[in-house]
């Protein structure tokens, strides 16, 4: 599938647009604003804020619609609640975004020239980059977080060109998952004779606005969480969806350092078993390419503390019966 941009005859598709947001403040206007004359309808679902997102939307022209807060909120709820409103329209295609982040010129053009041209792909998807990577090592490791191979995959993240006749035909996102929703709902989509498209193509800046590594933790938590969630629900399917994530998370953030504790009551020499650590670093680094190898390699071997935090909460949750809440990082 070419990412170029292709010329459209007659009227073209009908595009419309579902923006989440909590207390985005100037990066909701900042999203909607680069929406504008490029869609022709525009929802946005807020999930509780109280900055003045819900009047601010509104004076942009997008159609609002505020979650029940006696509900627990969720992104997948959110974007279901903007499906639904867009539910019987006369949209093609849906335009997701979530609220902190503004899309790339010429996007949306190229990604509807694809999804034409490719009638049984559901989902287009291109590159989302971090709006200031200079401000943190954070933002620098979610900018190549999303760098992603181009062309055909398994998944999309929150921003991504998708067909909404696809979309309904899988019932949508899950409304209870916390995070993870997206590649849960792709891997439901590619099973139902559906495929998924990263394109070489500009899609959206974000602002992830990470400055603290309690902020980096808890998106990392976050994830492992997702990993064990998504292994529980889809891992015995021929995809093993994210049984290897969370395997991973679970040795090398629990099982290896329990183990080192355990033979250290035996020998205090068993302490010396904590050096496949930086060992692991080195491999990482000298296997990876880039200025940023290094700081990529230590914290994806840092976050499996993190992301084991995250599963064996998942697990320990599950086993009570409980449901875990929104799991925030900013």
């Amino acid at each position: 599938m070419s990412g170029q941009t292709g010329g459209q005859t007659g009227a073209g598709p009908h595009i419309d647009a579902v923006v989440i947001g909590r207390n985005e403040g100037a990066r909701l206007i900042a999203c909607l604003t680069s929406l504008q004359g490029r869609v022709q309808r525009i929802v946005y679902v807020d999930s509780g804020s109280t900055d003045g997102s819900v009047t601010a939307a509104q004076a942009a022209g997008a159609e609002v619609v505020a979650l029940d807060l006696s509900l627990p909120f969720t992104a997948a709820r959110a974007r279901n609640a903007g499906l639904a409103r867009l539910a019987g329209g006369q949209a093609d295609f849906v335009q997701l975004v979530d609220g902190d982040c503004t899309i790339a010129p010429g996007w949306i053009e190229t990604a509807a020239a694809a999804l034409i041209a490719h009638p049984k792909t559901a989902i287009a998807c291109g590159r989302r980059r971090e709006e200031h990577p200079e401000a943190s090592v954070y933002n620098r490791l979610c900018d190549r977080e999303w760098d992603t191979p181009v062309g055909e995959t398994t998944a999309c993240g929150g921003d991504a060109l998708a067909r909404r006749v696809a979309l309904e035909a899988v019932g949508g996102f899950r409304d209870d998952l916390i995070a993870g929703e997206e590649p849960e709902m792709c891997l439901r989509l590619r099973r139902a004779g559906w495929r998924i498209w990263r394109l070489e193509a500009e899609m959206t800046r974000h602002d992830a606005r990470i400055l603290q590594f309690g902020q980096w933790w808890q998106r990392s938590r976050r994830a492992g969480h997702a990993f064990a969630e998504g292994a529980h629900l889809h891992g015995t399917g021929p995809e093993q969806h994210w049984v290897r994530e969370t395997r991973r998370a679970l040795i090398w953030g629990a099982g290896l350092p329990l183990a080192i504790l355990l033979l250290m009551l035996v020998t205090p020499w068993a302490a010396l078993l904590a050096l496949v650590y930086p060992a692991q670093v080195l491999r990482l680094g000298l296997r990876g390419s880039g200025a940023g190898r290094w700081e990529s390699a230590l914290f994806t071997v840092l976050g499996k503390f993190a992301e084991a935090q995250g599963a064996l909460e998942f697990h320990l949750r599950r086993l009570r019966g409980h449901r875990r809440g929104l799991m925030e990082y900013k």
